[in-house]
C-alpha cells in the first residue's frame, strides 16, 4: 500500500509539474509575443521572439526542475543514510521512537510495540523511512520526469499564444490572443486547484489576474517603445 501511495504521489508531483509549466509557457510567452506586438507588426519579428522566448524558457522550465527535484532526492537519501546508521547504532531504540510514532497516532502502547517490531523485523528501514521521515527507500523521486514533463508542458503551454498571435489578422490579434490566453489560465487554474486539492475560484482568479497584468504590463512597455 505504501509502495502504491508513493507511486501515486510521484506521478501527481509530476503532473502538477506539467501543469505549472504549462501555465508559465502560457503567461511567458503570451507577455513576450503581446509586448512586442505593441512595438511592432511584423509577424516574422514576433515568430521570432515567440520561438526564442519558447525554447528558453522550456530549457529553463526544465533545468530548474531537475535540480530542484535533485535537491530533495538527494536529502531523502542522505535522512535514509543517517537512519540507516542510528539502527546499526541502537535498533532496540529505534523500535521505542517508531513505537512511540504510532501512539501518537492513536494505538496503544502495547499494539504499538507489537506494530513496530513486526513492521522493523520484515523492513527496518523501510518502515521508519516511512512512518518517521515520509520517504520511500525503494521509490525516490525521479528528477528526469519532472524536468521533461515541465519541459513539454511548457512548450505545449507556450504554442498557444504564438499560434494566437501568428495566425491572427493584424487588427485583432493582440485582443484575440489576450482573451485566449485568460481563458487558458483560468483552465490551468482550474487543475492545478484541482490537483492539489485547493478551492478552484480563487486559484482561477489568481491566474487569470496575474496573467492579464503581465499581458497588459508587457504592451505597454512595447507600445512606448
Amino acid at each position: 500500500m505504501e509502495h502504491a501511495e508513493s507511486g501515486m504521489n510521484q506521478k501527481l508531483n509530476v503532473l502538477r509539474a506539467g501543469v505549472l509549466g504549462a501555465n508559465d509557457g502560457i503567461v511567458s510567452t503570451a507577455g513576450i509575443v503581446i509586448g512586442v506586438a505593441g512595438a511592432t507588426t511584423n509577424t516574422m519579428t514576433l515568430l521570432i521572439s515567440g520561438l526564442a522566448g519558447l525554447v528558453a524558457g522550456a530549457l529553463s522550465m526544465g533545468g530548474g526542475e531537475y535540480v530542484s527535484v535533485s535537491t530533495q532526492k538527494d536529502t531523502e537519501k542522505a535522512v535514509v543514510e543517517a537512519e540507516k546508521v542510528r539502527l546499526r547504532e541502537d535498533y532496540d531504540g529505534e523500535v521505542t521512537e517508531l513505537a512511540q510514532i504510532y501512539m501518537k497516532n492513536g494505538l496503544s502502547e502495547e499494539l504499538s510495540r507489537k506494530v513496530a517490531v513486526e513492521l522493523m523485523n520484515k523492513d527496518a528501514i523501510g518502515a521508519h523511512a516511512a512512518a518517521e521521515l515520509g520517504v520511500n527507500p525503494d521509490e525516490y523521486v525521479n528528477p528526469w520526469h519532472a524536468a521533461f514533463s515541465s519541459m513539454i508542458s511548457f512548450s505545449i503551454g507556450a504554442i498557444l499564444p504564438l499560434l494566437s498571435i501568428l495566425l491572427m489578422p493584424e487588427h485583432v490579434r493582440v485582443f484575440f490572443t489576450f482573451f485566449t490566453v485568460l481563458i487558458a489560465l483560468g483552465l490551468t487554474g482550474y487543475i492545478s486547484a484541482h490537483l492539489g486539492g485547493a478551492p478552484k475560484r480563487p486559484a482561477i482568479i489568481r491566474n487569470v489576474l496575474v496573467g492579464a497584468l503581465t499581458m497588459v504590463i508587457t504592451y505597454t512597455v512595447g507600445n512606448l517603445i
